[in-house]
């Protein structure tokens, strides 16, 4: 389900909203000092929530169900092609009543079993004598089973009543959708049309009625005793066959990636993980060799280049190819018009939390950019598609330095624009690994930007840190006129991602040691280690909301980041006690983890509280879950040097870890951490050295 209609995007995370819902932003209160004027907010539309859906997704298809198993028509239920409800109502009855359901759970990224029973006399005992089995995949099928338990045979009745509004899911959500269009029977099944959208739902065995008026598909099911016998729907669009995922039949990166080890949590993590990935890749439509992750379902299922870029670089130990098709995509939408705006990738406002008008996503995105492209070239993509990307990523660093100018901070492009802790931090990383990167392949002399990057360095220290009794903090901004806004968030955690240089070292950050230290403290400490992550907001600052994404939640990305930071900094008792809130956490959402979920502080024999706007899968959760896995073993490459640097968290939180069909230089890589914390490499390319 893509959602790239500027009529049909919403924007909790800077998307554009549906036409009759303006983009808003949630305000806390007004904070001092006084920040530039944003634009006035406006109401936003209510989201219906979505957290306890199941939700089947093999992007363009999804398949959201509650769990009771029957499509009532309600809420978000239904299937979803290309951003629109193909079918939104399939409720089974047998022997003319609804089966009580019994389970739900989800099978795999793209599919879901739910089960029913159901007893047919009333004075036979209580136990059930049918079992109603329904297997829902992303794609359009689904299969009804009827398995009887009965010792005696059985006769009866399977009746389908289906419906559907072929409704954008933009309308779905705002709750616009419109009443259920007539059907009409056609061959094995049942047909809808509307103006722009048809929908055909085609059954096997064909049934023995079919009633239009009421979408009713029937059959007579003969069961001898311990018998099953099945039905299959197929939902198609505009007569199309069932829906193809964008990564089905690719080049499926990371599909055979294994996490094993002391803690069983591991391997269902990177399982969960790689699949959700997967499922959420779309392809380029004019180039459909490219495939890019999606933000996240159900509300984002198109391209969002800032959380795209995040999520293809954390999935890099599976692989280039995200990275290659991310990369050459948002290419394509670079600006390259002469004006200020020139060379950056193009993307909506975010809201930025209580305290911070919204930013602009294009600016961490033009960023991420030549970071990406770097750390790619790094994990072994080969040089022809580096060369190929090089002038893009030249573009997104002549803009960075046009865009400082003179000054030292990269500031927002509004009158009176603040300067964002968060946007120095990736700024001063893709000068100094874009500087690396231009160095190596004989391009444009990157002197101008280490340069930059040494006077940021400075000057942040002095500029960005707020001093106080405890130690002191980096401030989330600082105004144009010099006063910081003091606030401590979870975008701190950018301040420990450098990234990688060769022979897999990494950049220096914008803190000292010293400071580096104090910030390990605080992201460790009870404000903002939740127990189940880091908190985007601090808990003793003004307008701390437990559930607000930038306000207090957990935000899954930017605890991962915290989580590999801190252990390459050397902080590991900080580094350990988020990885494993995470990891309670990611048990707890049957280890498909959401974007955020709430930031209560945790307690015994509690659980996460989850947010029901949240996206689940999203796609940097998902990257998140390869990412702090492979942060444990400290996987550090430079496949241009045919080297390979291990520094594994000496700490073994986990105790032993395995990670196996990995990929680094474009060959399998595995490689065990013993509970000794030595790690030993166990699979490489030929002539892959490890250094030291």
């Amino acid at each position: 389900m893509s959602l790239p209609a500027p009529s049909s995007v919403f924007d909790r995370e800077g998307r554009r909203r549906a036409a009759s819902a303006p983009t808003s932003f949630s305000r806390g209160p007004a904070p001092a000092p006084a920040l530039p004027p944003a634009p006035a907010p406006r109401g936003p539309a209510e989201l219906p929530p979505a957290h306890a859906l199941l939700t089947c997704v093999a992007l363009p298809a999804l398949a959201i169900s509650t769990d009771q198993g029957q499509l009532t028509g309600r809420g978000l239920e239904g299937f979803y092609r290309a951003g629109r409800r193909t079918l939104s109502r399939c409720q089974v009855r047998v022997a003319g009543r609804e089966p009580v359901a019994v389970q739900a759970r989800m099978l795999s990224a793209d599919s879901a079993r739910f089960v029913a029973t159901l007893r047919l006399s009333t004075d036979g005992g209580p136990d059930p004598e049918v079992v109603v089995e329904r297997i829902r995949h992303a794609d359009g099928t689904e299969r009804i089973t009827l398995h009887s338990a009965s010792g005696r045979p059985l006769r009866l009745p399977l009746e389908v009543s289906l419906g559907t509004d072929l409704a954008e899911v933009g309308a779905v959500a705002s709750g616009r959708a419109g009443p259920e269009l007539p059907a009409t029977v056609h061959d094995s099944g049942m047909r809808w049309s509307s103006a722009t959208a048809h929908c055909l739902v085609t059954a096997d065995p064909a049934p023995a009625d079919a009633l239009a008026s009421a979408g009713l598909l029937r059959w007579e099911m003969n069961l001898p005793p311990g018998a099953s016998r099945s039905v299959e729907l197929r939902v198609r669009s505009d007569g199309a066959g069932p829906a193809r995922a964008a990564g089905h039949g690719a080049s499926r990166s990371g599909s055979g990636a294994r996490a094993a080890g002391d803690d069983p949590r591991v391997q269902p993590l990177l399982a969960r993980s790689v699949e959700d990935l997967q499922a959420l890749l779309l392809r380029d439509p004019r180039h459909p060799t490219d495939l890019y992750p999606a933000a996240g379902a159900p509300w984002r299922c198109g391209l969002a280049p800032a959380e795209a870029l995040a999520a293809a670089r954390m999935a890099l130990p599976l692989g280039t190819r995200i990275a290659l098709g991310t990369l050459r995509t948002l290419a394509r939408s670079q600006l390259t018009e002469a004006g200020p705006r020139s060379g950056m990738i193009p993307g909506p406002l975010r809201d930025a939390g209580p305290h911070l008008p919204p930013g602009c996503t294009g600016t961490e995105a033009t960023l991420l950019f030549p970071v990406l492209l770097a750390e790619a070239w790094r994990w072994g993509l080969p040089g022809p598609e580096v060369e190929e990307l090089l002038p893009a990523a030249e573009r997104c660093l002549r803009w960075l330095r046009t865009s400082v100018g003179d000054g030292t901070f990269l500031s927002d492009a509004r009158p009176g624009g603040l300067a964002r802790g968060e946007i120095q931090a990736h700024a001063h990383r893709a000068a100094l690994l874009g500087a690396d990167l231009l160095d190596a392949h004989g391009r444009a002399d990157p002197t101008g930007l280490r340069q930059w990057a040494a006077r940021l360095r400075s000057a942040f220290q002095d500029e960005f840190w707020v001093e106080d009794r405890a130690g002191g903090r980096p401030a989330a901004a600082r105004l144009a006129d010099g006063r910081p806004v003091p606030h401590l968030t979870g975008g701190a955690a950018h301040l420990l991602d450098t990234g990688l240089l060769e022979s897999g070292t990494h950049a220096p950050g914008l803190l000292d040691k010293v400071r580096t230290g104090q910030l390990a403290r605080l992201l460790g400490g009870p404000a903002m280690d939740s127990g189940w992550g880091l908190r985007s907001l601090g808990a003793k600052e003004a307008a701390y909301n437990p559930f607000g994404h930038r306000g207090g939640a957990v935000r899954v990305h930017e605890t991962a980041i915290a989580v590999a930071g801190l252990a390459a900094a050397g902080y590991e008792k900080e580094a350990d006690s988020l990885l494993r809130g995470l990891l309670s956490a990611a048990e707890s959402f049957g280890h498909r983890l959401p974007e955020m979920y709430a930031g209560e502080q945790r307690t015994e024999g509690g659980a996460p509280l989850p947010h029901p706007a949240a996206c689940r899968p999203a796609a940097t959760a998902a990257a998140a879950g390869v990412h702090v896995l492979v942060a444990l073993a400290g996987i550090r490459p430079d496949a241009p040097a045919r080297t390979v640097k291990l520094s594994p968290v000496r700490s073994v939180p986990l105790g032993e870890l395995g990670l196996s069909a990995l990929s680094v230089a474009g060959a399998p890589f595995s490689v065990r951490v013993t509970r000794l914390g030595l790690a030993m490499v166990e699979e490489a390319a030929d002539g892959l050295q490890l250094g030291v």
